[in-house]
C-alpha cells in the first residue's frame, strides 16, 4: 500500500531534517576530541537523552508491544533491574573512566592486564556493532516492507546512508543532539499511540483494563525457582548483568559520560538515560497490552493473517497503518525509524573511536596529528557505515537475524563483562590469569548459546545445557570470576605482586594510548 500524502511528507521532512541539522555540526569539528567527546561541553540532560535512545532501538519499537499482546509483562522485569545496574555503574565505572581520562572504555582493561585484553575487547566491541548496526537495520526494513511494498535492499541503503552521513560529517555532537530529537519523538509518537488506543475502546479506557485483567496480561511471569525457564528471576538477573555490560563498560554509553562538563553531570546522564527507559517501555508493554484489548473488542478489525501467534510483532505496525488518524501514522513511522537511526549512529561513531584510539594511535602513529587524526575518523567512520550496510543486507540471508544477533551478542558481551570486572575487583588477579578466566567463560557462554541447536539426540543430548540462554552471559562471567581467582591463588606466588611487570596496577598509572 502506499502512504497518504500527509504521511508520506511527515516522514521524508523528518528524515530530512535529521540528516541536514546532523552535517551542520561538521564545522563545530576542530580537532578529534570535538570529533569523539565533543570538547567535554555537553549539558548532562543531553547526554542523558542520547544514552536513552541508543538503548531504544527499533527492535524494542516493535518487539516490545509484540511480545505484550503475545503474553504479557514478563519481559518488563528486564527493565526493573536498570536503577540497579545504573546504580552500579555511577558508583564504580563512571568516576573510574572519568578519572583516567580516555575517550575508550578498552584502554582501562591495558593497564590492568595488558594489550591483548585490550585488543580482544575492542575487536569484540567492533564485531558487535556490526552485527547489531546490520541486525536493526535489517529488522527495520522488515515492517515497512510488509507494510508499504518497499524494496528490502533499498530501506536498508537509504537508512543506512543518511545514517553514515549525519554520524560520519558531525561526530559525537550530532549524534547526541540527534539523538535528543528522535529519542524526543519516540516518547511522542509512543505516547499518542497509547492514548489513541485507549480512548478507541468501544466502551471506553475501562474496557481495556478489564479485557487485559481477565486474560492475566499484567502478570509479570512466574516466581518459580526453575532455571530453564523465562521466569521473574531468570529475566531480573539477566537483565542486570546486561544492564551493567550496556551502562557500566559498553563503548556507546562510557563515551557519553566522557562527553559531560564534569564527573557530577556524567553521573546525571548516565541516570537520566538509563531510568528514563524503565517508564518508556512500560509505554511499550501497555501499547501490546492495549492492542490486545483493543483488537479482542474488535476482532473484525484484524485481518485473519494476522491472528496467528506467529504474526505478533506484526500487529502493532498494522495498527500503526490502519487505526491511526493521517499524520500520526507518518509520525509514528518517523519514530521507529529514529530508534534505529539513533542507535546506528551511536555505533559508527564509537567505532571510529576505538579504532584511533585503540589501534591506530596506540599501535601506527602513536603521535598523530590533528588533521590526520581528523582524517582517520572520518575515513574509519565512513568504512563501518558501509561494512553494516553489507552485514544487514547479508542478514537477508540469514532464517532469524534477531536469533543470530543474540547469539553473537551474548558470546562476546559475556567476556567482556568478566574481564572488566575482575579486573576491577581485585588488584591480585594479572595477564595470564585473566586470560585463563576468559577462555573459560567464553567456554561456558558457548556450551550454553550452542549445545540446544547441536546437542538436540542421541548420546550427545546428555551434554545440552538445562539453563536458559538469557542466564548465558550470568554463568559466563561467573565462570570469568572464578577461573580468574582460582588461577591467580594457583599461579601468583608473591603476594607484593598486583600486575604484570612493567604493567601499572592501577589505571591512574597512565601508559601510552
Amino acid at each position: 500500500m502506499n502512504l497518504p500524502l500527509l504521511d508520506l511528507i511527515i516522514f521524508i521532512v523528518f528524515i530530512a531534517g535529521v540528516v541536514v541539522y546532523g552535517c551542520s555540526f561538521y564545522f563545530r569539528n576542530t580537532s578529534p576530541e570535538d570529533y569523539t567527546t565533543g570538547g567535554g561541553k555537553i549539558p548532562a540532560w543531553a547526554v542523558g537523552m542520547s544514552i536513552f535512545a541508543t538503548f531504544v532501538s527499533s527492535i524494542s519499537f516493535l518487539a516490545l508491544p509484540g511480545n505484550a499482546y503475545l503474553s504479557n509483562w514478563n519481559g518488563f522485569v528486564f527493565s526493573l533491574s536498570i536503577p540497579i545496574a545504573s546504580f552500579i555503574a555511577v558508583k564504580f565505572f563512571v568516576p573510574l573512566y572519568r578519572s583516567i581520562n580516555s575517550p575508550s572504555a578498552y584502554y582501562y582493561l591495558e593497564t590492568r592486564f595488558g594489550a591483548w585484553a585490550r585488543i580482544y575487547a575492542s575487536v569484540c566491541y567492533l564485531l558487535t556493532q556490526l552485527a547489531r548496526m546490520g541486525a536493526i537495520m535489517y529488522l527495520l526494513a522488515l515492517p515497512m516492507n510488509a507494510l508499504f511494498g518497499w524494496s528490502i535492499p533499498l530501506i536498508i541503503i537509504i537508512t543506512g546512508v543518511c545514517v553514515l552521513l549525519y554520524s560520519m560529517m558531525g561526530g559525537i555532537e550530532a549524534v547526541i543532539w540527534t539523538d535528543t530529537i528522535q529519542g524526543g519523538l519516540m516518547i511522542i509518537g509512543a505516547l499518542v499511540c497509547l492514548g489513541t488506543l485507549m480512548f478507541s475502546m468501544p466502551e471506553g479506557p475501562g474496557q481495556l483494563f478489564e479485557i487485559a485483567a481477565a486474560h492475566d496480561k499484567f502478570s509479570l511471569g512466574s516466581f518459580s525457582a526453575s532455571v530453564s525457564a523465562p521466569t521473574f528471576w531468570v529475566i531480573l538477573v539477566y537483565g542486570l548483568f546486561i544492564n551493567l555490560q550496556n551502562y557500566g563498560i559498553d563503548q556507546n554509553y562510557v563515551q557519553r559520560y566522557m562527553t559531560a562538563k564534569s564527573e557530577k553531570e556524567a553521573i546525571k546522564s548516565a541516570w537520566l538515560g538509563s531510568l528514563l527507559y524503565v517508564p518508556v517501555s512500560l509505554v511499550f508493554f501497555f501499547i501490546g497490552t492495549a492492542l490486545f484489548a483493543y483488537y479482542q473488542a474488535q476482532p473484525h478489525l484484524l485481518p485473519d493473517a494476522l491472528q496467528a501467534p506467529g504474526m505478533a510483532d506484526k500487529v502493532f505496525p498494522h495498527f500503526i497503518v490502519h487505526g491511526l488518524p493521517t499524520g500520526v501514522t507518518g509520525l509514528l513511522i518517523a519514530s521507529i525509524f529514529a530508534a534505529g537511526m539513533s542507535t546506528v549512529s551511536t555505533s559508527i561513531n564509537s567505532s571510529a573511536t576505538v579504532i584511533l584510539t585503540d589501534y591506530y594511535k596506540r599501535f601506527f602513529r602513536k603521535n598523530a596529528s590533528m588533521k590526520e587524526s581528523m582524517r582517520v575518523l572520518y575515513i574509519t567512520s565512513l568504512i563501518m557505515g558501509i561494512l553494516s550496510i553489507v552485514v544487514a543486507l547479508a542478514m537477508m540471508r540469514v532464517e532469524s537475524a534477531l536469533d543470530a544477533w543474540w547469539a553473537l551478542a551474548s558470546i562476546f558481551s559475556g567476556g567482556m563483562l568478566g574481564l572488566f570486572l575482575l579486573g576491577f575487583v581485585s588488584q591480585k588477579v594479572r595477564n595470564f590469569d585473566a586470560a585463563m578466566g576468559v577462555v573459560a567463560g567464553i567456554l561456558v557462554i558457548c556450551w550454553m548459546s550452542l549445545s540446544p541447536i547441536y546437542f538436540t539426540d542421541g548420546a550427545w543430548i546428555k551434554f545440552r545445557s538445562p539453563f536458559h540462554t538469557n542466564l548465558a552471559i550470568v554463568l559466563g562471567t561467573t565462570a570469568i570470576f572464578i577461573v580468574g581467582f582460582v588461577v591467580a591463588g594457583i599461579v601468583n606466588r608473591n603476594t607484593g605482586k598486583t600486575a604484570q611487570k612493567g604493567k601499572p596496577a592501577h589505571p591512574k598509572d597512565k601508559i601510552k594510548q
